[in-house]
């Protein structure tokens, strides 16, 4: 019985401490700073280093007016946009090919949104994930 009793009195003891404890007021934030989107002439890809994309990689969806409509964390198209790209010129299928740096004006006679010629082998979503194509 005398176990018991200290048992009893320790988890009584254990409650009130809970109870009487003051109540903090946890405060959670996060800030992301991801910085302005890579200003590149035909878009970029849609992941780190989020370096510049070579004509012929986005599909003309992709460009609203001739302004690329963002890929990643600067995507602003809407929210079940699919578009075609092709991966062909894309260095992680082994493209080897040129791509233009940061802030080079496109060439005057491409223009990725007026493209009638384009080859696309892959749908994505703008955020990075490769997606099944429309049917």
């Amino acid at each position: 019985m005398n176990k018991f009793k200290c048992l009893a009195i320790s988890v009584f003891a254990v409650f009130c401490l809970a109870v009487a404890a003051p109540k903090s007021q946890a405060q959670v934030g996060v800030t992301v700073n991801i910085g302005p989107a890579p200003v590149c002439p035909y878009g970029y890809f849609d992941y780190k280093p989020y370096a510049c994309a070579p004509y012929g990689y986005y599909a003309p969806e992709w460009f609203v007016n001739g302004v690329f409509v963002g890929a990643g964390p600067w995507f602003h198209g809407p929210r079940d946009f699919h578009g075609t790209v092709n991966n062909r010129y894309d260095p992680h299928h082994g493209y080897k090919g040129r791509v233009p740096a940061r802030g080079e004006k496109p060439a005057p006679n491409r223009h990725p949104e007026r493209a009638t010629n384009f080859k696309g082998n892959e749908t994505r979503d703008g955020r990075g994930h490769t997606v099944a194509p429309h049917r």
